[in-house]
């Protein structure tokens, strides 16, 4: 698998990377035999980029990537994230950035992750309460310590991410990005490439909607954390299903998959930029990787456009109050 550069500061990962989320947490259907045959089939075909963090499961996904990791450490980025606060039985606590809580939070991620250090550690969300520049310095002091490579921020705002970056280099940005989340382009893309921060797309299948699997809310597993997004609901989800038929004819003309498709666009937007799209089953692995053999040139890039242009998706992509916590 081809490789990209994320920040200036030589981290480099594998052009996409598998985001290990589901295999614990919020989405249905999990079999964890799976996930693991999952993770030990993404590194044979060249994945060597692994996301995941201490809030999901709580704290059992990355007890998972941890397994996994052993006798290929070397060979694998491994990043992490800290910040949202959740019980062990997984009530939501809040957010927390405070410097205690960074270096309390990245010692108990090493031992669960039986790592001795972290390749890329991310503040999952920002904490209003606390000035970027104190959750940043303590993240720096992680790395002076060695227990962390580089430094990423999820779901910041552009001027915070200036403010962090000013403290110590920032590698990455990790937010959510694709055909049907395209906010980052309002600003954010720009100032990444302002200061070289690298860009990682979080769900950029839009949660697995724009692989066409889904017809119905129905359709959704039990239990699955997507029947509460307004995106998979009543009129939204009727509305979006229209745009994924969209990506579905196109995709049928270049001879892939909506879920190839939907990849390779997020992929054309820049060389900054790394997919991590999420799945617990080898098969949607294997789809998803094949989206690097997809090339999409001025002409196919502007009919996506004109199928699915910016701002076409029907409804917000978090609950309300989940979206009070992004992008600040």
């Amino acid at each position: 698998m081809k490789q990209r550069a994320l920040g200036r500061q030589g981290l480099e990962v594998s052009e996409q990377g598998l985001g290990c989320m589901g295999m614990s947490d919020f989405y249905g259907g999990r079999d964890e035999a799976e996930s693991v045959a999952t993770l030990e089939r993404a590194f044979e075909l060249g994945v060597t980029f692994f996301d995941t963090s201490d809030m999901y499961g709580p704290y059992t996904n990355e007890e998972l990537v941890g397994r996994f990791l052993r006798g290929k450490r070397d060979r694998v980025v491994l990043a992490t994230k800290f910040g949202i606060m959740r019980s062990r039985e997984g009530a939501w606590l809040g957010v927390n950035g405070t410097p205690e809580y960074v270096r309390q939070c990245c010692e108990a991620s090493l031992q669960r992750l039986g790592v001795d250090h972290i390749d890329l550690y991310y503040q999952h969300r920002v904490d209003p309460a606390v000035p970027i520049e104190e959750t940043v310095g303590a993240m720096a002091e992680l790395v002076r310590a060695g227990k962390v490579r580089h430094l990423g921020l999820s779901e910041a705002a552009a001027a915070t991410i200036r403010r962090a970056h000013a403290v110590h280099p920032i590698s990455a940005l990790q937010t959510e990005y694709s055909l049907w989340s395209r906010d980052p382009e309002d600003g954010i893309l720009a100032a990444t490439r302002e200061l070289g921060v690298g860009f990682v797309a979080y769900s950029p299948l839009g949660r697995g909607f724009l692989s066409g699997r889904f017809s119905r809310p129905e359709d959704l597993p039990a239990g699955d954390v997507r029947a509460n997004h307004p995106r998979f609901q009543g009129e939204n989800f009727a509305r979006n299903l229209q745009l994924v038929d969209r990506v579905r004819e196109i995709a049928a003309r270049k001879g892939c998959t909506p879920t190839q498709l939907a990849l390779a666009w997020v992929m054309a937007q820049g060389s900054d930029i790394v997919p991590i799209p999420g799945t617990k089953r080898r098969n949607y692995l294997e789809e998803n990787v094949g989206a690097g053999d997809v090339a999409l040139d001025a002409a196919d890039l502007q009919a996506i456009d004109e199928a699915f242009p910016k701002g076409a998706t029907a409804g917000l992509r978090y609950p309300a109050p989940t979206m009070a916590a992004v992008n600040r």
